[in-house]
């Protein structure tokens, strides 16, 4: 059974960010094993991917060929993690708005809680790069899910999580039909309601410097309506 965390990233046209991020993975976690889950880059993320990751222990790149979308993306990946078992999951993103430093912390944390978020809406988080606008769309966001579906959590949106393989198996991976941000949503709705202890670490989130957001109407969308699915029928 591995005994290093293994940290899944999701990638759709990340190449640029690639080399930064794996640099300062392995930094400060220098036995991590790394999962890129590329949704058919045609920047040529996957094979950057497997060049940087070449003679790595336990690195893989996943080309996906099923429908797109990040909920798709882990929910594949995570399924595969547990067949390896891992003990401990980490899910993060390639652009560089998780940065690597807080791995440890993460991980650690996961040895009193099922769950551990990275959060940036606790005391000793923030973020960094946005206009406040979007500060106060991720906010409020925030604020909405937690009034309506009670789920207890400061940044249930967020996408840097570290999980116990005891946990994933209890949220019911073959059932989750979300994608974008509300998958953070559903699966932290999950968690809560199998009764996990679910605990928030802060993080500074900054901004991406390069590359282009994810983020579009469909994703609003889905993200506004999710929640109000997840209190009148419970998944």
């Amino acid at each position: 059974m591995p005994v290093s965390p293994v940290v899944v990233i999701p990638t759709y046209n990340e190449a640029c960010n690639l080399a930064e991020l794996f640099s300062s993975i392995f930094i400060s976690l220098p036995d991590a094993h790394i999962w890129v889950v590329d949704d058919q880059s045609p920047d040529g993320t996957a094979d950057l991917a497997e060049e940087l990751l070449s003679g790595r222990d336990g690195c893989r790149v996943l080309r996906r060929s099923g429908p797109r979308g990040l909920g798709n993306a882990y929910c594949e990946a995570f399924a595969k993690v547990l067949k390896c078992g891992y003990s401990r999951v980490v899910q993060m993103d390639a652009d560089l708005s998780h940065n690597p430093v807080y791995l440890p912390e993460l991980i650690e944390a996961s040895y009193a809680a099922d769950l551990v978020i990275g959060s940036r809406y606790v005391r000793g988080g923030g973020v960094k790069n946005w206009p406040l606008k979007r500060v106060l769309l991720s906010r409020g966001a925030n604020v909405y899910v937690r009034l309506v579906t009670g789920v207890p959590i400061s940044d249930a949106t967020a996408g840097f999580r570290c999980w116990t393989a005891e946990a994933l198996t209890k949220v019911d991976l073959r059932s989750m039909n979300t994608n974008g941000y509300a998958f953070q949503v559903a699966m932290a709705y999950r968690a809560h309601k199998a009764g996990m202890k679910i605990s928030e670490v802060p993080i500074l989130f900054t901004d991406r410097e390069q590359g282009v957001s994810k983020m579009s109407g469909s994703v609003i969308s889905e993200s506004v309506w999710m929640p109000w699915r997840l209190r009148l029928k419970g998944k």
